[in-house]
Order: C-alpha cells, then structure tokens, then sequence
C-alpha cells in the first residue's frame, strides 16, 4: 500500500503542478500569462493536496530526494528508498501524460518548444551549470532541512502537510526562478521521459544535456540536509 501511495500521490502532484504550468504557458488557456507567482502557488498547493491524499497509505515522501534523505538518517531502508523512487518516478509519468491529455488541443497550438518542455521538466532561465547546480542543491536542503525540523514540533494532524505545502511556495517564490525548482527527481525525470515518447507536434528536443542536473544535485541537497540537521541535534 506504501508503494502505491507514493506512486499515487506524485501522480497527483505532478497533475497539479505541471497543470498549473501549461494552464500559463501554453496558448488559448483561460489562465494563459498569469504568470510565476500563479504557478508558485499552484505548486504549493499540489504538494498539499498530494500529501494529504497519499499521507494514508504511504510516508507521501512524493521525491526521491527526500525518500534518499531518509535512508541516509536511517528512517527507511536504501532498498524501500529505492523503491519508492521507482514508484514516484511513474507516478510523474502518469501526471504528466494526464496534463498533456486534458492540454492536448492547446498542445496542438503551440508552437514555442520551449514552452511544451516547461509543461514536463525544468530548466534553467539561464544556462550555467555551476549556477543551476547549486539553485537544486539549495532549493532542496531548504526543502529536507525543514521537513526533518517539521518533526521536532508537536502539530495537530494535518498542520504539517500544509507546512510542507506552503514551504514549497516559498521555496519557488525565493530561489526556483533560476531553474524552476524541479528539487525533485521523479518529478523532472519521469515527465521528461514522457516528453521525449510522445509523438508531439513542435515539442522539439528534450534537453537531455541538462537533465542530470535535476536529478543529482536535489539528492545532494536532501544529503547535506541530512548531515546538518544531524550536526543541529
């Protein structure tokens, strides 16, 4: 159930996050240019609901970073870590391929490649790797470091998951302009995978060069979360 949970709650997340992107970027939407703080809160709200759907049957880590995170302190073992990224990964796939049937007509209308990409996986507004590296890293030790502090504080139920919510729009609000904080690896990895197998008209390349970004440097970011949070206590 666990593993369903975590396969069904990205799934959800990235429905209503990477929803909100292509409701704003593509053409002929009824909430076309809203623009970054739209897709901010839009974000931060996918993650809450995310979690509280899935926050039953499973931990709703939602991340392999943060699942990776765990393993490293010990909570979860490297195989369930492991696991659940698998899970969350096609979890992603599912959301995005639901986006892009809901999208398709305006898909269809598109003709900005970078425009469709943005609706399956980030990149940066400016390309420097050393830069954008370091925009993942820090995005997600913020994102670990306060969920580990989140559970120094006795909440009442359901209060954490709208903690973790409004730290992703935070998050996004501060530092996710760089890069558009994927901070996330089966988020970026499994709909950029779907971008790549759909047969799309104008969806050009999907950007492979850059991809590894996305994917190591949020689990260096949970990581040295990890290690400082270990130092705190």
């Amino acid at each position: 159930m666990d593993i369903f949970g975590e396969f069904l709650g990205t799934a959800i997340l990235v429905l209503l996050g990477n929803g909100v992107v292509a409701g704003v970027v593509l053409p002929k939407t009824k909430n076309n240019n809203s623009g970054w703080i739209v897709i901010t809160l839009g974000w931060g709200i996918a993650v809450t609901l995310a979690v509280f759907i899935s926050g039953q049957m499973a931990p709703a880590h939602l991340n392999p970073a943060v699942s990776l995170a765990f393993a490293l302190k010990g909570d979860i073992s490297w195989g369930t870590a492991i696991i659940y990224s698998i899970a969350q990964i096609l979890g992603a796939m599912l959301g995005s391929l639901l986006v892009y049937l809901q999208f398709r007509p305006h898909y269809e209308a598109a003709e900005n490649q970078g425009d469709i990409l943005a609706t399956f996986a980030t990149g940066p507004a400016i390309k420097d790797t050393p830069s954008n590296v370091i925009s993942e890293i820090l995005g997600t030790f913020v994102l670990v470091l306060a969920i580990l502090a989140f559970g120094l504080y006795d909440m009442p139920e359901g209060l954490g998951v709208l903690a973790v919510g409004l730290l992703v729009t935070g998050i996004g609000l501060s530092l996710g302009g760089t890069t558009g904080y994927a901070i996330n690896p089966a988020r970026d990895f499994g709909p950029r995978l779907l971008h790549a197998i759909l047969p799309m008209k104008n969806k050009g390349d999907s950007d492979w060069g850059y991809s590894w970004i996305p994917i190591v440097a949020p689990i260096i970011g949970g990581f040295l979360a990890v290690l400082f949070f270990n130092m705190m206590g």
